[in-house]
C-alpha cells in the first residue's frame, strides 16, 4: 500500500509540475521554483513580497502538506532531475534528514544574526521562519473550556476530541513526538485519548472544519488557524496548555542541486529579513527572528512556554514514532 502512495504520490508531482510550467527545462534562467506546506493564500503573499523585494526573480511554487512535498521531491532526486531550488516547509526535522543526506546547500545568511542559535542550523543548512504551535481549540458551545492537555482525556470530552495524522502532518508528528516525550504525557497520554473516543486522521485543516462546525467540541491544532477564523467571527477560541505546547518553525532551506544559487540565496535573505518577517506577522504568524511583535490574539511572546524537541533525535526516531502513533489509534498509511 504504500508503495502504490508513493508511486501515486509521484504521478500527481509530475501532473502538478508539468501543468504549472515547471518541468525541468521549461522556467527560464530567472526561475526560482519554491516547494512549501503553506496554506496556498499564505504562499502567494511570501513570494509575491519576495518579488516585490528582488523584482529580477521570477519565481514559481508548489504547494502541498510536508509529506506529500517530501513524497514528490523524493521521487525527483530518485529520478535524477529534482525540480525545486528552495523549500518552506512545515519543521526541522525533515531537514535535519536531507541535510544528512547531503540534498541541501549550506549557506550563511547574514541574517541569522538577528535570531537565536537555536532557530538555525549552526552550518547554515536550514533557518526557521516562525513558531507555529499546536495547542488546544474548542467549540464556543462545548461544556468544558480546556486549560491543560489532559483536559481532553476527560469524560467530559468523551467522544468529542479530534486531532491531524501524523501521516498526513508534519507538525502533527512533531507534536506527537513532543508530548511523548514530556513526563507527565507521554505515549500513555495518547492511549487515554484513544480509550476516550478521540479520532486522529487527516491535516489540521479538518480539524478546524470539524471543530468550528460544531462536529466535535475540542481540537489539537496549530495556533493560527483557529484564531484566524476567530477573528472572521467562527465560534471558536484557542488555548495554550499549561504544560507548554509543541512548535514547529516553518524552516526554509535551499536545495543541494538547484541551478539558482544566487537566487535562493536571496529568498532565504528576505524570509529571515524584518521586510519579510513582517510579511509573515501580517499573515498571523509568530514571527521568529527577535525583537519582532506577535500577532493580534496571541499572547506575549514570553508567556508562551514551548516544549523542547531535539531534530536529530526526532528524525532518528520518527519511524518509530509513526508506528506508535498509527498502532494507538489505529490509522493506516
Amino acid at each position: 500500500m504504500n508503495k502504490l502512495l508513493s508511486a501515486f504520490t509521484a504521478l500527481s508531482a509530475f501532473t502538478a509540475l508539468f501543468a504549472v510550467g515547471l518541468i525541468a527545462g521549461t522556467a527560464s534562467a530567472a526561475d526560482l521554483v519554491l516547494y512549501t506546506s503553506q496554506p496556498n493564500e499564505d504562499a502567494q503573499a511570501t513570494v509575491d513580497g519576495f518579488k516585490a523585494a528582488n523584482p529580477g526573480v521570477d519565481v514559481q511554487w508548489v504547494r502541498d502538506g510536508t509529506p506529500q512535498i517530501m513524497a514528490k521531491l523524493n521521487a525527483e532526486i530518485a529520478a535524477g532531475n529534482p525540480v525545486a531550488d528552495v523549500l518552506l516547509i512545515a519543521d526541522t526535522v525533515t531537514l535535519e534528514r536531507m541535510k544528512e543526506a547531503k540534498q541541501l546547500l549550506a549557506y550563511k545568511s547574514p541574517e541569522a544574526a538577528n535570531y537565536d542559535a537555536s532557530l538555525y542550523d549552526a552550518d547554515g543548512y536550514y533557518y526557521s521562519t516562525k513558531l507555529i504551535t499546536t495547542g488546544i481549540m474548542y467549540n464556543t458551545q462545548a461544556a468544558m473550556k480546556p486549560t491543560s492537555w489532559a483536559d481532553l482525556a476527560k469524560p467530559e470530552a468523551k467522544g468529542l476530541v479530534t486531532m491531524p495524522s501524523p501521516i498526513a502532518s508534519g507538525a502533527a508528528l512533531i507534536h506527537a513526538q513532543t508530548l511523548a516525550g514530556v513526563s507527565s504525557l507521554g505515549w500513555d497520554y495518547y492511549k487515554q485519548l484513544k480509550a476516550n473516543g478521540a479520532v486522529a486522521a487527516g491535516g489540521n485543516g479538518g480539524v478546524l472544519k470539524a471543530v468550528a462546525s460544531g462536529e466535535k467540541a475540542y481540537g489539537v491544532v496549530v495556533d493560527y488557524m483557529p484564531i484566524r477564523e476567530k477573528a472572521k467571527g467562527a465560534p471558536v477560541e484557542f488555548v495554550f496548555p499549561k504544560e507548554g505546547v509543541s512548535a514547529v518553525t516553518e524552516p526554509a532551506a535551499i536545495l543541494a542541486g538547484t541551478k539558482h544559487a544566487d537566487a535562493a540565496k536571496k529568498f532565504i535573505d528576505y524570509v529571515l529579513s524584518t521586510k519579510g518577517q513582517e510579511g509573515f506577522l501580517k499573515l498571523g504568524y509568530i514571527p521568529a527572528r527577535n525583537g519582532m511583535p506577535v500577532p493580534a490574539g496571541f499572547p506575549a511572546r514570553d508567556t508562551i512556554k514551548v516544549l523542547p524537541l531535539n531534530p536529530a533525535e526526532a528524525l532518528k526516531n520518527s519511524e518509530k514514532d509513526v508506528k506508535t502513533f498509527s498502532e494507538i489509534f489505529a490509522v493506516k498509511g
